[in-house]
């Protein structure tokens, strides 16, 4: 079956102030590209609709840059910002049956071939989510403590007891509606869903073989147009 995409654009920024204070970060141009550009880009190496974008901080603009993209691409508003899940829960009726894949709108990675095996190795009778991950020797720019493990069979657990995992998060799902049974209405992260599924095994991760970059700041984003071709 053909899978439906998210794009997650409604944040704030904060921590790449003051370019965020009249842009959206995903808006941000790196390298000639804004960022959700780069995301739709990603999209668009597999065979997936509809797309759907969400907008809460200077929607006016998400909407603006999404219809010179796509006209096509679905906007999902946000009056109130609903975080990562819940902007996904609110965004269901419109990415329609089975698997979806969401990719945040405010980063930067290479690969796009990841998606393909994600498709390819995706299981909704045992996975209620197949996270995306790089490790961290190619997470350019991230400095934290890793943010899960990965055995033999593709499942995933978190680090405990002061543990540094080996791979990032890179803002990268397949995921379907299961997961989002019973969250509740309003903001959500979803970190609170992804904990349900590792309790009960069904939390997977992939190995990205490209590189992902920690841009959140000014300086990050100096950091990247200044060394990165």
């Amino acid at each position: 079956m053909k899978k439906s995409a998210m794009i997650l654009a409604a944040g704030l920024g904060l921590r790449m102030r003051p370019l965020t204070n009249t842009t959206p970060k995903p808006l941000i141009p790196v390298k000639g590209k804004t960022m959700l550009q780069r995301a739709y880009e990603h999209l668009k190496t597999i065979d997936v609709g509809p797309i759907v974008v969400n907008a809460h901080y200077l929607p006016d603009k998400i909407v603006a840059h999404v219809q010179e993209l796509d006209p096509d691409i679905m906007i999902s508003p946000e009056e109130v910002l609903l975080e990562t899940a819940g902007g996904i829960k609110k965004a269901l009726p419109l990415l329609g049956e089975g698997a979806f894949f969401t990719l945040n709108g405010d980063t930067v990675w290479t690969g796009s071939e990841s998606l393909k095996t994600m498709e390819s190795i995706w299981d909704p009778v045992t996975m209620d989510a197949l996270l995306l991950l790089v490790p961290k020797e190619n997470a350019h720019g991230y400095d934290g403590k890793g943010d899960f493990f990965l055995d033999l069979k593709g499942r995933l657990r978190r680090p405990q007891n002061g543990e540094r995992a080996p791979y990032v998060y890179m803002g990268v799902q397949l995921t379907h509606s299961p997961l989002f049974d019973r969250a509740p209405e309003g903001p959500l992260s979803l970190n609170v869903l992804w904990n349900r599924a590792l309790e009960k095994g069904r939390l997977f991760g992939l190995l990205h073989k490209g590189r992902w970059f920690h841009i959140s700041t000014p300086k990050d984003l100096e950091r990247f147009n200044k060394n990165e071709n």
